[in-house]
């Protein structure tokens, strides 16, 4: 039976009452769908970047980004493990928005093969381990941590999932959701992707606090700022048997929340100020813009001008306006002048 120990501080405290005020209020704001659109794209592409730089990817966001867009045929290792995490980040995306998705094994089990495919012979990509691993220091490679015998892994996997799953009414989804992080890195129950499938099966559990915000949100971004850190505080140092009863919780629950809290704050900072009040409210023809350019990669005023019935004077103060609002960017000058959304 998996029981983990863990103290409820005054820090803690106030990080949940912290995380669920920014969540009310990101949720309570209200944006058009072509917007909602390309900051989920945008929130995907930091989600891959900082989960597969946390294991030592090398690539840097500016080609990760490339890597999304353009999906080479031909590819190293190193663009698999992108396209892998990013395909897996938007296939459970869509599962959470079209259904209530609980966590289980089989679940898990999905995760690990879509990061992993490819990457790991076909035996060891979706299953339990079978053979011993050991967990290396990221900047050493000396040997830290000796996780669990591979014949423990099942059961300990169980009582886990099990322990996440009768505990929903009893526990703060956003503890059950740092006590499972921990536990699974502490468990170590695949031959390689471990910390990739447990990020993404703890956005499993925070989804179900109902948080849609979370599709804009990277907390694997945070980690990533520190990854010595995140180390040293979700993982163990020694032999699993002979720490397992003297594991405490308490500082990595406090790290982890203030780690939803910094993502929060940035996304946050990231989203428009779209339809607070009526100087930044979108009108029809504002979306129009918005979902033409969406579609094509760019408007000009002359496309602008077949698209809405507005005066050219008026046209150039509705490009103003998306541009105030930090939706669009402007190209070139003069006659050549074009728009394309903002980041692109």
């Amino acid at each position: 039976m998996f029981n983990p120990r863990y103290t409820i501080t005054d820090n803690l405290l106030a990080n949940i009452k912290r995380v669920y005020t920014l969540v009310n209020e990101l949720n309570n704001r209200r944006f058009p769908h072509v917007v909602l659109v390309e900051l989920e794209k945008t929130a995907r592409a930091v989600s891959t970047y900082a989960s597969t730089s946390i294991e030592g990817n090398p690539l840097p966001l500016t080609e990760v980004k490339k890597i999304l867009k353009s999906k080479p045929a031909h590819i190293g290792d190193s663009e698999k493990e992108v396209l892998n995490y990013n395909k897996a980040l938007q296939d459970l995306n869509e599962k959470l928005e079209k259904a209530q998705v609980k966590l289980s094994l089989d679940l898990i089990l999905k995760i690990q093969k879509q990061v992993t495919v490819g990457l790991l012979p076909k035996f060891e990509s979706g299953k339990l381990r079978e053979k011993p691993v050991v967990v290396n220091d990221p900047r050493t490679r000396k040997v830290i941590y000796l996780p669990p015998d591979a014949k423990d892994v099942s059961k300990l996997m169980g009582d886990l999932i099990g322990f996440v799953n009768s505990s929903r009414d009893k526990i703060d989804s956003l503890i059950l959701a740092g006590i499972f992080h921990k536990q699974m890195v502490i468990i170590h129950p695949f031959m390689d992707g471990n910390g990739r499938t447990t990020r993404l099966a703890t956005k499993v559990l925070l989804a179900e606090m109902g948080l849609n915000t979370f599709n804009l949100f990277s907390f694997e971004n945070y980690y990533n700022k520190n990854v010595t850190k995140y180390f040293q505080t979700v993982g163990e140092f020694g032999n699993y048997y002979e720490l397992v009863d003297k594991v405490d919780f308490t500082s990595w629950l406090g790290y982890f929340t203030e780690g939803i809290i910094d993502e929060l704050l940035r996304v946050q900072k990231l989203l428009p100020e779209v339809g607070i009040s009526p100087e930044t409210k979108l009108q029809p023809h504002h979306l129009k813009i918005l979902e033409f350019i969406n579609e094509k990669g760019f408007i000009a005023d002359r496309d602008c001008a077949k698209l809405v019935n507005r005066a050219k004077a008026t046209r150039a103060l509705d490009f103003k306006k998306l541009i105030g609002l930090g939706l669009i960017s402007r190209r070139a000058k003069g006659r050549a002048t074009y728009y394309v959304l903002k980041g692109k």
